[in-house]
């Protein structure tokens, strides 16, 4: 194995543990900060949703989630798309499929966008 591959490997898998790490945390702040059906009736009628304590925990998990998923995204256009270029260097019929294919690596950063958004919309 090259050592370009096993770096480009070891950051891959670093990206990935980062980014799980990032949800596992995500997720048991916003286990924290769901309050109980009669606390929850009453939030829902003054207008809070989340406690104070954690607004600043959820906006950090907002941010994060969307530059691990833009950074993972980048990486992933990065790979595909130069295998793409040399793919359809020699056969130029593929353009569809690597399309496809590159267009699936720029999904991951949509899906980090989203995660942000509904993390944002949980503070609102």
């Amino acid at each position: 194995m090259a050592p370009t591959s096993r770096t480009s490997t070891a950051l891959s898998r670093s990206l990935l543990i980062l980014a799980a790490i990032v949800a596992i945390v995500t997720t048991g702040l916003l286990i924290a900060a769901r309050p109980t059906v009669a606390v929850a009736a009453e939030e829902a009628a003054a207008g809070a949703h989340v406690e104070p304590q954690y607004t600043g925990w959820a906006l950090l998990a907002a941010a994060l989630s969307t530059a691990l998923a833009t950074l993972g995204a980048g990486y992933a256009v990065g790979r595909v798309g130069s295998a793409a270029v040399g793919a359809i260097a020699e056969k130029p019929e593929l353009f569809g499929r690597v399309l496809v294919l590159v267009g699936l690596a720029e999904g991951i950063a949509i899906y980090g966008l989203i995660v942000s958004i509904l993390i944002l919309n949980r503070l609102s």
